[in-house]
């Protein structure tokens, strides 16, 4: 497996991201695409409930995700699009990285709706 391009469809908008070779990212990837609504949490990040959760079986116990990372939280079962430093926390997973201007994730404060799918 190698590293593999995302589109976050948020409107007529599209953030680039790339889903990194792990087991929740694989996992991930094996849903797309999927359209979850993001709520605003913290000011730090935007977390959506993924239905029946993805996998941490050889990952971390937990990790300090930076600005811009895509993430999972299995506490919660949510994705998490991080937006603000939250330091570290046991349960998280990053599996990937944004690119870009985040403003188009930033400037909602309500929820919103995000396609996430294969580039390409």
């Amino acid at each position: 497996m190698h590293d593999t391009p995302i589109h976050l469809i948020i409107g007529d908008d599209i953030v680039g991201a790339t889903v990194w070779d792990t087991p929740t990212g694989r996992d991930l990837l094996d849903r797309l695409p999927v359209t979850l609504t993001f709520a605003d949490f913290g000011g730090q990040e935007k977390v959506a409930r993924l239905d029946g959760g993805l996998t941490m079986e050889g990952m971390p116990s937990g990790d300090d995700p930076e600005v811009g990372d895509l993430g999972y939280y299995a506490p919660n079962g949510v994705v998490v699009l991080y937006t603000g430093e939250v330091g570290f926390w046991n349960g998280i997973a990053r599996i990937g990285r944004m690119e870009g201007d985040l403003s188009v994730i930033t400037e909602h404060h309500d929820d919103f709706t995000v396609t996430i799918e294969r580039a390409g």
